[in-house]
């Protein structure tokens, strides 16, 4: 191996490894973490991490990029299942409270982009780079509907299902952070995301 070669994967290493750091604190502390403390966490300088990462928001845009692409996978992997239309959108649930307990930080980058300036510090290009991902992943899901409710409410079906997804999970964050109980638990989400599918199956169904 060369040298070149063997700098670059120092490199990459150095970078998976800030990044690990980064999601980590995501999740412990929210977006509230610094360079610092991501630094830290590697037992680097501040200083030392800027060699690879430009700013505290170009390491949660190549988070939320991560986030996108597992998002997209997955979801690729659901539409081309060789199951009924209907076991895909049953499958819809269990995909995402997967991505919920492996990776939390993923829905908190999502649910960043929701706060007035959470792109402000970014470029058009980069931004115009989100919402093509977005735009991508909710047409995803949209396909996967579609074929129990039909095109025309595909997109709405869509919007329903995340927003529900996101609001449940914000909704159980919030009271955890005030020190009340977690809820809904585990089986309460099981059984809210079943009700919200049942109406979304009743509705592919012929009059």
């Amino acid at each position: 191996m060369g040298v070149r070669e063997r700098r670059a994967r120092e490199k990459a290493a150095r970078r998976r490894a800030l990044l690990d750091a980064a999601r980590a604190l995501v999740v412990e502390k929210g977006l509230s973490a610094t360079t610092r403390q991501i630094a830290a966490a590697c037992e680097l300088s501040e200083a030392t991490l800027f060699n690879y990462f430009k700013s505290k928001d170009e390491i949660l845009v190549s988070l939320l990029f991560e986030a996108m692409g597992h998002m997209s996978q997955g979801l690729d992997a659901i539409a081309t299942s060789e199951v009924a239309p209907r076991e895909k959108v049953e499958r819809l649930w269990s995909f995402f409270a997967g991505v919920r307990d492996e990776h939390p930080e993923y829905f908190h980058l999502f649910g960043h982009l929701s706060q007035p300036r959470a792109t402000a510090a970014v470029s058009d290009e980069v931004r115009a780079e989100i919402v093509r991902r977005s735009g991508h992943n909710l047409r995803q899901l949209a396909a996967i509907l579609a074929e129990v409710v039909g095109e025309d409410r595909a997109r709405v079906a869509a919007d329903l299902v995340w927003g529900a997804l996101m609001g449940l999970m914000v909704l159980r964050d919030s009271r955890e952070n005030l020190g009340a109980p977690a809820h809904p638990n585990d089986a309460d989400l099981q059984r809210a995301v079943g009700l919200l599918l049942d109406g979304l199956l009743a509705a592919g169904d012929p009059p």
